[in-house]
């Protein structure tokens, strides 16, 4: 029996032997096809947890595969290791739980999770292709980046202004109550403020001595015109003077039929509205020119905008401007610019803008703040995303998609700046593809970085432009 077994020994000791002496005749073969590389299933909540088999963790959840590489060895027909001949790698780290949160150093994500490692691949180096800069990034390098792009195109461009607004009163609808005649208030019919009064409708009844006179007056001359052809100027004065005092004609008629003064005569509402003010109560005494009632026609307001000193260029009356108000989510009105302030207020160095709206069921009350959005339309343009564009400094700078992972970074002329797009002048062409998100392009890729150095410290004459 110990024969038997040594014997077994023996010929799987020479099997080793003749296998290893095939692998060197053959060049080293299976070192040739790379490192070998392993699937294992990792938990998703619990990152240390790991398997060599599909299955759940501790938590009960769905265990995810990932990929390991056991091993490199050599290639000796080519002299170097798998790890020379492929891109280099780059161990980066990724919340389980959020996979865009990524890290270049292991650590807890936001939710206070291990973050897992991963492995990416570098980007290229910079190149030159016909006098200018290119960088070519791996497709995998992209997804993990989020890069995405937008065309250049002709589209309408448009600005929004955001400005803050005060509702007002409008000024040709306030009306003032006073008398051209001292006298006492014998009987008030609109007494408190805030009280909604009608054109024509009474507010109160007078007595003045000077009136009494005057109507007399009248009576007189109206006696003599009858009597004295010549005695018409008379009566022409008398009524004339009436009339003067603001007497309606109703009650000069009545006067003339009846033949009789009346103690009192009743002042009437110029104009509809809100009793905005009111400085006279029953039985006052009254100086000519003292202001009583002011009245507001709240039918339609002003809304006092304020605009910044640099926005004033794309201001001009007749724009549209729409109205909200915190008071009324989700509703707003619409006004239109009737008149801008030729001053600016020195203390928020803002221009005053006049908006004329309507305001239905008197939702729009004076002393109100309100948010103002007036769209400036530019026309038809060429334009860029804004978020596409680079600021740096003297020139702007978007990033044009070569194709086959390839991006080129050109200096662009621009126009106006509308809403989240750019009016751009020279530089691309319609029809390119820039990438969005430039500044975050540029922060996560550092062969992008090196090939804006190389840009911008190119002279003017250097860089290219289509």
């Amino acid at each position: 029996m110990k024969i038997k077994i040594k014997i077994a020994i023996l010929f799987v000791t020479a099997l080793a032997v003749i296998l290893s002496a095939s692998c060197k005749k053959s060049g080293g073969t299976a070192a040739a096809a790379g490192p070998e590389k392993k699937v294992m299933y990792r938990s998703t909540m619990m990152p240390n947890e790991v398997s060599d088999k599909p299955g759940k963790d501790s938590m009960g959840m769905d265990m995810v595969p990932f990929e390991v590489v056991e091993s490199k060895q050599a290639l000796p027909a080519s002299g170097k290791t798998e790890e020379q001949s492929a891109p280099k790698k780059k161990i980066r780290y990724r919340s389980t739980m959020n996979p865009g949160e990524i890290s270049d150093k292991p650590g807890k994500d936001s939710m206070g999770m291990d973050m897992v490692p991963f492995e990416v691949e570098e980007s290229g180096a910079v190149i030159e292709v016909g006098g200018r800069i290119q960088v070519k990034i791996s497709p995998e390098r992209q997804q993990l980046i989020g890069i995405k792009t937008a065309p250049v195109r002709s589209q309408p461009i448009r600005k929004l202004i955001k400005a803050v607004g005060r509702v007002d009163y409008a000024e040709p609808n306030l009306s003032i109550v006073n008398l051209k005649f001292d006298g006492w208030v014998e009987k008030l019919f609109v007494n408190s403020t805030g009280q909604v009064v009608r054109k024509g409708e009474p507010l109160f009844d007078i007595y003045s001595p000077e009136l009494v006179a005057a109507e007399q007056e009248y009576l007189i001359a109206l006696k003599t015109g009858a009597a004295f052809s010549d005695a018409s100027s008379i009566l022409k004065s008398a009524r004339e003077k009436l009339r003067l005092w603001n007497i309606p004609d109703r009650e000069v008629e009545e006067l003339g039929r009846t033949g009789q003064t009346k103690k009192t005569v009743t002042i009437y509402s110029p104009g509809s509205g809100i009793v905005i003010e009111k400085s006279v109560l029953q039985g006052q005494k009254i100086m000519s020119g003292e202001n009583l009632f002011k009245i507001a026609d709240l039918s339609r307001v002003w809304i006092l905008g304020e605009i910044y000193e640099y926005e004033l260029p794309f201001i001009k009356t007749g724009q549209e401007a729409k109205i909200s108000l915190s008071y009324y989510p989700g509703e707003s009105f619409t006004g239109r610019i009737t008149y801008i302030y030729p001053y600016l207020k020195p203390e928020t160095r803002t221009n005053q803008v006049r908006i004329e709206a309507d305001n239905p069921g008197l939702k729009l009350k004076p002393e109100m703040f309100a948010g103002l959005e007036i769209h400036v339309d530019y026309g038809t343009k060429l334009t860029v995303p804004s978020d596409a564009v680079l600021d740096a400094g003297d020139i702007k700078i978007v990033f044009v998609a070569k194709g086959d992972g390839y991006f080129e970074p050109r200096e662009v002329k621009l126009g106006v700046k509308g809403q989240d797009l750019y009016e751009v002048l020279g530089g691309v062409s319609d029809g390119e593809n820039v990438v969005t998100s430039a500044t975050f392009l540029i922060d996560s890729e550092s062969s992008l970085k090196a090939a804006l150095s190389r840009m911008i410290k190119a002279s003017p004459g250097e860089r290219k432009h289509d």
